[in-house]
Parts: C-alpha cells; structure tokens; sequence
C-alpha cells in the first residue's frame, strides 16, 4: 500500500478535486455513469491492486442515488483487488435514524454501516456525525473529523462585539460549549422539540442571556430550515443584537433557500460537505473543508495520528 490513490463519485467531484490538489496527486480515473434503466455502471480505469483508495462521495441528493452509487464504487475495488479501500463520507445520511425511537421502525443508520462494510469499506472517514455514537455502529475503524475549528476560526477574525454562542438544542451543546471556548464566548441553549415525523421544531425557551448580544446559532446541519427561523426569530424577540447561523452540513432542502433569504439572519456560514447549488441572497459563506481531508488522508495513508489534528496546542 505504498501509492496513494483518491477517487470520487458523482456527488461532489469539486470537492475531491480539492482534496486531491492539497495532497499534491491526480484524482483517479473512474468512469461512473446511468445506463437508460438507471442501473448504475462503474469501471476503474487505472491499476488499484494493493493500492491505498481513498473513495470520496457525501450522501448528499439524491441520497439513495449517491449510496447505492457509492456501494457499486466500493465492490469494484473490492474486486479489483485494492489493498485498503476507505470511504470518505464527508455527509452521512441517516444519521438522525440512530435509534428506536418509535415502535416499529429502523435502525437505518446501523443498516447503512453494515452495508458499506458488506460492500468492502475497510475504514471510513467522515465528519460531523449527527450523534457520535454511530462510530459504534460499525466493525471497522471510523475517524470522526470536525468542522468545528474551521468555523471557529472564521468568527474569531470577524471580531464580533460582545458574542454568545448559542446552541440549537440540547444536543448540540457540548459543540456549542467547544465552539464558545475557541470564542472565549458565554453559552445559551435553545430548548426546542420536534413535532412528530415532520421536518418541525416548536421552540420552547431560551436558556442563558442573549439581550444586547450578537448571537451565533450552531448545528451539525441545517435541512429545511424551519428550525434555523424559529431559533433566529426567537433570539431577535429575547433582544440579541444580530444573529449569526453556523453549521457543518449545508443540505438546504425543500423551502431552505426561501427561509434564509428571508430571516433576519445575517449570515449563515457552512462548510462544503455537500455542494451549494445557489446562495440564497448572497447570506451563506462556504468554507473549504477540503484541507481538512487531505491532511486527514494523508495522515491515515502514513500511519499518523488523525486525533492530534484537534489536540489543543499550548
């Protein structure tokens, strides 16, 4: 496993380019395409025998598209006997399927690991997993990158006055509380819940002191935005002087885009897991995360420490 090879899918080839220009090597040549039955075909065009493959795709729309397009992707170089074969999941999705939490539903979550192990995943590479607990749902070795230092490090150059980081929920709070200690900022939480399977939040208090303050909102992803509104809308009427939205995973689904440009928000920066078809309004600011995962590659491909990357340095 002495080369390095890095390949992409169809999801986010942008991103993989990128990957591929800060490791300093060319992206594989793969030949990926629909037959006119929407059956998938995949052909390798290059050697990956005892290589180490790296194999990137978010799980981004069309979500079932992209995985099954992935897992044909990993088959072949399983067969085409790679030495390593990681996927690099930047976007997992499912992830919020992580338990049961109604009678008589899926796991999916768990159901998507076993079935890229089956396919012939032998580590993955992901970021920002909606619960960190879904590392557990695999048999293979799983590195859990963040985009955390990334937006914090953003925030920390526009030198707000007098911020606050505010997490969206109770979940979200030990980010919120790292995202607070790179910003040497104070901690609100948002106390909300979901309202049955719909993608609706209904937001019940505002824990800590956001009056006076420029708030910064903070969530692993953003979907429809419903919850984005309601949390900027209820931070405005408790007095915040401007609100600021962050998140790792832009998926900017349904009505998204139309509640953005729309709320009083006044930016909303995401990383680019998953690509931004338009910018609602000109609100949204992208961050590369490609430097993250090459470095990450790199590290896993040379037989170093991915962990040290977020080790804090005295």
């Amino acid at each position: 496993m002495d080369e390095l090879k890095v390949f992409s899918g169809t999801a986010h080839q942008e991103l993989a380019r990128a990957v591929t220009e800060y490791l300093g090597i060319p992206l594989g040549q793969i030949e990926v395409f629909d037959f006119s039955n929407e059956n998938t075909f995949v052909k390798i065009l290059e050697n990956v025998r005892a290589r180490d493959v790296f194999v990137i795709q978010p799980f981004c729309s069309p979500v079932n598209h992209n995985i099954m397009e992935f897992l044909i992707m990993l088959d072949a170089f399983k067969r085409s006997s790679a030495g390593r074969i990681t996927a690099v999941v930047p976007y997992y999705a499912y992830a919020r399927t992580d338990k049961k939490d109604q009678p008589r539903v899926p796991i999916t979550a768990r159901l998507l690991a076993d079935i890229l192990t089956a396919a012939g995943a032998n580590r993955i590479l992901t970021v920002d997993l909606h619960a960190p607990q879904i590392q557990g749902f695999f048999n293979i070795p799983v590195d859990e990158l963040t985009g955390l230092n990334i937006l914090g490090d953003y925030f920390k150059k526009k030198n707000l006055v007098n911020p606050v980081v505010v997490a969206t929920d109770i979940g979200i709070t030990k980010r919120a509380r790292d995202m607070a200690a790179i910003l040497d900022a104070p901690l609100a939480i948002m106390e909300k819940r979901r309202l049955g399977n719909a993608d609706r939040t209904e937001t019940l208090n505002v824990i800590g002191e956001v009056d006076g303050k420029t708030a910064i909102t903070i969530d692993d992803e953003i979907d429809t935005g419903g919850s984005l509104s309601n949390t900027v809308n209820t931070l405005v009427g408790r007095g915040a002087k401007e609100v600021y939205s962050c998140c790792t995973h832009a998926v900017f689904s349904g009505p998204c885009m139309e509640r953005i440009a729309s709320s009083p928000v006044k930016e909303v920066v995401v990383t680019n897991t998953i690509p931004l078809k338009n910018n609602p309004g000109g609100k949204v600011s992208v961050l590369s995360i490609a430097p993250l995962l090459g470095e990450a590659i790199h590290r896993i491909h040379t037989g170093k420490s991915v962990g040290a990357l977020f080790e804090q340095k005295p």
